[in-house]
């Protein structure tokens, strides 16, 4: 065979896989345009149908109600799976499929009686799921399996472009102290970005007597629990922040360690603790509430909160 022959041959192959490409990519372009042709069929709820809806689905096992339920979100679910697209080169509905199991977690956890937004709640969990499944498949090797990894991974880009946009050259020092990482963190996860697929029992620096196998996920609490819950404990923290500077000692120690933990302190054990009766640790949870809902309502106006008005 000459050598004519072999380059010709070999242009009609590459145009052939090149072909199948662009017909792969426009199959899945088909079928997302058909899937969001679906989607935006389903009519939105309101926030009393939803809280409806989840107590039917919950207490009384109604099915049609939790269909509805997931239908009415599917739109959400797009939405926030098109925040992780960067990320994700192949077929934007596996992020959307993944997103969809969040959004049933999200149905089968969420408890009205908190006051909080559904929307709001769900988006969460699915970005949880998307962002589990992404650290799952991004590599052989994960990336994502500690917690520090998985703040990175979802926080560096960003807080690199946000740098670059005020014109400030994004070093690794100043990303470590700016995400409250150590440098060493921020050096390792831009390897693990860039680099290839390397052997579970390759050490994670020249230096290090760790190997990457040591890194892969142990058990103990879920990724999606640990992302949801820090998430929201994350936004709340940060609309509060300044606003804590002028809380008193009683009033940090009633928010820190009462009406932010699950297992919370009570009002008699507080009132031991700076030596006042419990009523009068009543009064200033409730005047606490005033001053945190205002806030809220106003930093947050996508937060429906059950806290009293100032």
């Amino acid at each position: 065979m000459n050598t004519s022959t072999v380059a010709y041959k070999s242009k009609i192959t590459s145009r052939s896989l090149s072909d199948e490409k662009k017909d792969s990519r426009s199959a899945n372009q088909l079928t997302l345009f058909r899937y969001m042709q679906d989607v935006n069929t389903y009519r939105l709820l309101s926030d009393e149908e939803t809280v409806e809806l989840v107590i039917r689905y919950q207490q009384q096992g109604d099915q049609e109600a939790g269909n509805e339920l997931v239908t009415a979100n599917l739109r959400l679910v797009v939405k926030v799976a098109g925040d992780f697209q960067k990320f994700w080169t192949n077929n934007f509905l596996d992020l959307v499929q993944e997103g969809n199991i969040g959004l049933i977690k999200a149905i089968k956890k969420f408890e009205p009686e908190r006051g909080i937004k559904f929307s709001y709640y769900a988006t969460f969990w699915i970005r949880a799921y998307i962002l589990k499944f992404i650290m799952d498949n991004w590599r052989l090797v994960k990336l994502g399996t500690t917690q520090v990894q998985r703040k990175l991974f979802y926080k560096l880009s960003r807080e690199k472009k946000a740098l670059e946009a005020q014109g400030i050259k994004p070093e690794n020092r100043l990303l470590a102290r700016r995400l409250d990482v150590k440098e060493t963190d921020i050096i390792e996860m831009e390897q693990r970005f860039n680099g290839a697929d390397v052997s579970l029992e390759t050490p994670v620096t020249s230096d290090s007597y760790t190997e990457h196998k040591d890194l892969l996920a142990v058990k103990g609490p879920s990724v999606e629990e640990i992302v949801a819950k820090r998430e929201i404990i994350e936004k709340i923290n940060d609309v509060l922040s300044k606003e804590k500077e002028s809380f008193c000692e009683r009033e940090k120690v009633i928010l820190e360690e009462r009406l932010l933990q699950d297992n919370s302190r009570s009002l008699k054990n507080i009132a031991e603790q700076f030596q006042i009766s419990r009523e009068r640790i009543r009064q200033i949870e409730v005047r606490l509430l005033k001053k945190i809902g205002k806030t809220l309502q106003q930093e947050m106006p996508d937060l429906a909160t059950s806290l009293p008005a100032a």
